[in-house]
């Protein structure tokens, strides 16, 4: 049986009408984007934490700073795929990845798969293996205020 290893990422940024929204790779146009460094794809920033976690190499933060200019208006999608192969070069693989995205607006469901996909080609999986799904904050909170999106990820990592 071969060593496995599971990791969580969590991560959350504030709404900014500045830029359009990416989740998972995918661009949503007509619904206001978030505030941060890189492209602000919340939950592709989970899916990092908990592959890195997993993997025990720390986080987002220590491998792809927002001191860096390098990634300032990164894609997500490219900084994972790094993140997969500095996993990789520690002798890892990943299994498969569950990720919930947590925000008001705009309704996940009907775009979960193509995230899903875009998530698995970047960590080297079939789409199979990611789960995308979405729920409210049930209006409670900054979340439920819609002055925000966060996101949850669970990794399984292989040796």
């Amino acid at each position: 049986m071969s060593e496995q290893r599971v990791g969580i990422g969590y991560d959350t940024h504030r709404t900014s009408g500045v830029r359009t929204l990416v989740l998972g790779g995918v661009e949503l146009p007509g619904v206001p984007g978030l505030h941060g460094f890189s492209d602000s794809d919340v939950l592709t920033h989970a899916v990092i934490d908990a592959v890195l976690g997993a993997a025990a190499l720390g986080d987002i933060g220590r491998h792809f700073p927002d001191t860096d200019p390098r990634y300032e208006g990164a894609d997500s999608i490219e900084l994972l795929r790094e993140a997969v192969a500095r996993v990789a070069a520690e002798g890892w693989r990943v299994g498969n990845v569950d990720a919930t995205v947590i925000c008001e607006e705009p309704r996940i469901s009907p775009h979960a798969a193509d995230m899903a996909e875009r998530l698995a080609a970047a960590l080297g999986v079939e789409a199979a293996s990611v789960s995308v799904k979405g729920t409210t904050n049930e209006g409670m909170g900054f979340l439920g205020r819609g002055e925000g999106i966060a996101a949850l990820a669970v990794a399984m990592l292989q040796r």
